[in-house]
């Protein structure tokens, strides 16, 4: 009996064994580090320092290096705050709401984008830090009478919410991610010798691949992508309340929360598109990272776009059918006002720009498929940069309206926070398997084994007790 589907393609190509698929995914962690991994870690090293340096002399001077003034006292520091948060988005999707609609083709994606997922968060939590003006008081959001008398915290306030969605998405995305390597690290620790083995052992938490184990492991998998499918609609939903539930036009409007869920994801989508059409050929992965995998996230792409771009159109019809002329004013200053390009990139990027994935030429062309989810993030980039500075530099009185330019201290942080999501993916891919191992033998077709079977007893035993004991 075969697991293929006779109307879809394979998952897993190439005839692959149990032995071929935990030697392949492997192979960057045991052999020496390649040439492309070197270039690539100290390039996002360099730029790491970039951000460490900036952020420090953010630090000294204070918010005064920025370019905010009175009016726009918001800018690049939430605009790269919400699109980090936003590029995490695709990690829990894939990984929760994927696995509890049995959706096989997350198997080879999912470790990768949940990986991001954390890197992104810390990125996001960077620039909440940063923005403070004061970091060493960043525990005030906290909830803790004891510490302050009988001070609470003012729970109306979506900012405070947002410190509890956002490091309940932490938790529980860094513990799922987590629960899904002990297999695979325990593949890992029994092929590691010395120091390595340790470390391994340690993490592996004392897997042994016995029935138990699994049945225990799926349990638990299944409780915590339950758990964490409602985040994805809550995290970025409070997010967007930080906007919504203010007065200032552009902003007060009730479609932000499923809108920039959309945009989370669609933006999300785009960074995994990024990630992997470099990964699966750099580390050799195209046989289980194939043209199906980048078509079905194409697709998910191009939905979500088109849903962003509706958000776009539908805000528009509000502002003019609402009649109130504040409204009204700031969409019409979005797209003719000073700041008319960023608003144009913007539609252009994430409206335009992905309906070529319409077309199969633009889903199975990897190096389109990568031009393409650039232009996706500095679409959703942009979208941000919109939506906080065109709404504020012109408010309800005119006498205070002013332009915002950033500074080079404010490009620097932006350009460093690459580095430091890039420096964490980097040593991700060194150190731990970038693909679920143990799912991905769980696709693979049986008749590939009963061949394999027929040509050697021992060999069949070893593909057998590989999947037994998670090797």
């Amino acid at each position: 009996m075969s697991y293929e589907s006779p109307i879809r393609e394979a998952l897993v190509t190439g005839g692959k064994t149990y032995s071929d698929v935990t030697r392949d995914i492997l192979r960057p962690m045991e052999n020496k580090a390649s040439k492309s991994w070197w270039i690539g870690f100290i390039v996002s090293a360099i730029v790491l320092a970039i951000w460490i340096a900036a952020t420090t002399w953010t630090m000294l001077e204070g918010i005064g290096a920025w370019g905010l003034n009175k009016t726009v006292g918001w800018a690049f520091d939430i605009t790269n705050f919400v699109f980090w948060v936003g590029i995490g988005h695709a990690g829990t999707l894939i990984s929760a709401v994927l696995l509890l609609f049995r959706q096989k083709w997350r198997m080879s994606i999912n470790r990768s984008a949940e990986a991001m997922t954390i890197f992104a968060v810390i990125c996001a939590a960077s620039f909440i830090l940063s923005h403070m003006g004061r970091p060493w008081v960043a525990y005030w959001p906290i909830p803790l009478p004891n510490a302050f008398g009988t001070l609470w915290v003012n729970f109306n306030s979506p900012l405070v919410w947002d410190v509890f969605a956002i490091s309940t998405y932490f938790s529980v995305s860094l513990v799922f991610w987590y629960i899904g390597l002990i297999p695979d690290i325990a593949t890992t620790r029994d092929r590691a010798t010395g120091l390595r083995r340790f470390i391994y052992n340690f993490f592996s938490m004392g897997w042994n691949g016995s029935t138990r184990t699994w049945h225990r492991y799926e349990m638990i998998s299944l409780i915590l992508a339950g758990i964490s499918t409602p985040l994805v609609l809550s995290v970025h939903s409070i997010v967007s309340m930080d906007f919504a539930t203010s007065l200032v036009p552009g902003w007060h409007t009730t479609i932000f929360p499923p809108y920039f869920v959309a945009g989370a994801i669609f933006s999300g989508f785009g960074m995994v598109l990024t990630l992997l059409v470099v990964g699966r050929v750099v580390l050799k992965q195209e046989d289980y990272i194939t043209m199906g995998h980048l078509d079905a996230m194409c697709r998910v792409v191009m939905l979500t776009g088109t849903m962003v771009g509706l958000a776009y159109i539908t805000e528009f019809f509000v502002a003019a059918y609402s009649g109130v002329e504040y409204e009204q004013y700031a969409f019409i200053n979005r797209a003719t006002g000073p700041y008319w390009w960023s608003y144009w990139i913007m539609m252009t990027c994430n409206l335009i720009a992905p309906q070529v994935f319409w077309t199969k030429w633009a889903r199975s062309t990897p190096w389109f498929i990568f031009v393409m989810s650039i232009v996706v993030n500095i679409g959703m980039w942009f979208e941000r940069f919109v939506i906080i500075v065109t709404s504020l530099h012109r408010d309800f009185l005119p006498s205070s309206w002013t332009m915002y330019t950033p500074t080079i201290t404010e490009f620097a942080i932006l350009l460093g926070s690459f580095g430091l999501f890039f420096t964490l993916y980097f040593l991700f891919c060194r150190y731990l398997p970038t693909i679920n191992m143990a799912e991905i033998k769980s696709i693979i077709p049986t008749h590939t084994h009963d061949d394999h079977s027929h040509n050697g007893g021992a060999h069949a035993h070893v593909e057998t007790g590989d999947t037994a004991h998670g090797k």
